[in-house]
């Protein structure tokens, strides 16, 4: 069931009337069954996947919480728990991939090993990442193991959240999801306009975008120069929105019913560098990845041995940095090979985390240039570098949708080919947008900028509450049309392609 679709609405309003109806004690009992429902609508083969990962990772948890620490067979279940739905995902996500690299080496010799048609789970990534971190947490003594498999599994299979993220921790939800709620109107206004703006931002800017962004990503050989900077921004419009308007509809949705899931963007364009911006963007993975991947090998036995060794070796100033570089490296290869089974995504995360090590590096020396300069602290000064961490952000994107073997030549080709002249004529709206659609997406846009810079001080949703009920209606109201009447509908219109669905 697609979060953007006639079903799905129906679906959502008729629980909500359900939710309100019954006894609060019974609430619980109809979001674990309505996420069944949901997740089965979209294959019931993937839900066998799911109840599996449901019922080993709260089996494995319990058993390990009734073993004192220390002894071999608590480590010994942890690490069944982590190769059983580690490995589901990487079976199911990744041979394809892994086929793919050993056929390189065969095919020149006229041998080929044959693709696997794996069922794929809906939305894999994410709640084996969210089950596995309440697993980890338990094995570690960070949370008190739940006993009911029923709240348990609600809480991995809460429909909201089950395709589109956000990752939630169970110490965030265990205390929300079972209480039971009372009608709240306001509750629900405030989750309505919630999801209003996540169908405004995917339905009238996002899915308007996509083909002029696809067009030019698939035909990099035929678009240099001026087509690769408009190829940049328009790919970033379309995932930023795209992303953003699936977690607002999540995010609403789930307030429908009471439920506050932790937010996933924190205005990650106003970032003055790499490092802000990826505390910014996806929260909720990037503090997984932090958590899990990140601080685990940092802080390991095995990388400071190796860091004591490289001391003795290279020097302090180089052993010192061995942890940051080692995790760093395999937290950025994670971070790429979960986006997507592709070296495309690994080069992406590779690149990321070269420009975060340099950055890192070039950190105390940005620190003296800013006592030496103090225009540095300047508010123009300040643009400048959510400008520059903006541009960053796109050109780094480049390896997602670009080969790596035409990463490097498109880059150049932006300065070298740069020419305007190239637009004369409506050539760019030949490629999938006419000039309506263009307008419509400079209006949407700046809207969508507008709000982020009156966010920033005061929630949205806040600062609209705050209006006279007569501009509150006007606004709601305007946005509501533009959704109706601006959205992509019509034949051959895909409703399903949420970027982040795939993951």
């Amino acid at each position: 069931m697609l979060l953007v679709s006639y079903q799905f609405l129906l679906f959502l309003a008729v629980l909500v009337i359900l939710y309100y109806l019954i006894p609060k004690k019974f609430q619980w009992i109809l979001m674990f069954t309505a996420g069944l429902l949901f997740y089965a609508c979209g294959g019931p083969g993937g839900l066998v996947f799911v109840l599996v990962t449901v019922l080993s990772t709260w089996g494995l948890a319990l058993s390990i919480s009734r073993i004192p620490k220390g002894e071999k067979k608590r480590k010994s279940l942890f690490i069944l728990g982590l190769l059983l739905n580690a490995g589901i995902l990487a079976v199911l996500k990744y041979t394809n991939f892994f086929i793919q690299n050993i056929n390189a080496f065969l095919e020149p010799h006229g041998q080929s090993i044959s693709y696997v048609n794996w069922l794929l789970p809906l939305g894999i990534s994410y709640y084996t990442f969210q089950s596995v971190g309440y697993f980890t947490d338990v094995y570690l003594g960070k949370t008190e193991p739940e006993k009911n498999l029923g709240h348990y599994a609600l809480f991995v299979t809460f429909f909201p959240q089950m395709v589109q993220g956000p990752i939630s921790r169970y110490d965030e939800l265990k205390d929300q999801l079972f209480k039971g709620y009372t009608y709240d109107s306001r509750r629900i206004r405030s989750g309505l306009l919630r999801m209003l703006w996540g169908y405004f931002k995917k339905l009238v800017v996002a899915d308007r975008i996509a083909p002029l962004a696809i067009t030019i990503a698939q035909a990099p050989e035929g678009f240099g120069g001026i087509w690769v900077w408009i190829g940049m921004f328009s790919y970033t419009i379309w995932m930023y929105s795209d992303f953003t308007g699936g977690i607002d509809i999540v995010l609403g949705a789930a307030e429908l019913f009471g439920i506050a899931l932790p937010e996933n963007f924190d205005h990650p364009f106003f970032s003055k560098n790499l490092a802000e911006f990826w505390r910014r963007w996806h929260m909720s993975l990037m503090r997984w990845l932090r958590e899990y991947i990140f601080f685990p090998i940092s802080m390991s036995k095995s990388v400071g041995k190796l860091s004591q060794k490289a001391r003795k070796v290279f020097g302090k100033n180089i052993g010192r940095r061995v942890p940051l570089y080692i995790a760093s490296i395999v937290t950025w290869f994670v971070t790429g090979i979960w986006h997507g089974a592709s070296w495309n995504f690994v080069c992406w995360g590779m690149a990321n985390c070269i420009a975060l090590l340099i950055s890192q590096e070039l950190s105390s020396w940005s620190k003296k240039f800013r006592k030496t300069h103090t225009w540095t602290e300047s508010n123009a000064y300040g643009c400048f570098e959510v400008v520059r961490t903006f541009l960053i952000f796109c050109m780094l994107e480049m390896f997602e949708y670009y080969p790596f073997s035409s990463v490097f030549r498109l880059f150049v080709s932006m300065f070298t080919e740069f020419d305007p002249r190239q637009l004369i004529g409506g050539a760019l709206f030949n490629m999938g947008i006419t000039i309506q659609d263009f307008t419509i997406l400079i209006l949407s846009v700046a809207l969508m900028v507008w709000t982020g810079f009156v966010s920033l001080k005061t929630p949205m949703r806040e600062w609209l509450s705050k209006r006279p009920a007569w501009i509150r209606f006007i606004l709601v109201y305007g946005l509501f049309l533009c959704v109706l009447i601006f959205g992509i509908y019509g034949q051959g219109y895909d409703a399903s392609q949420f970027i982040y669905n795939q993951f």
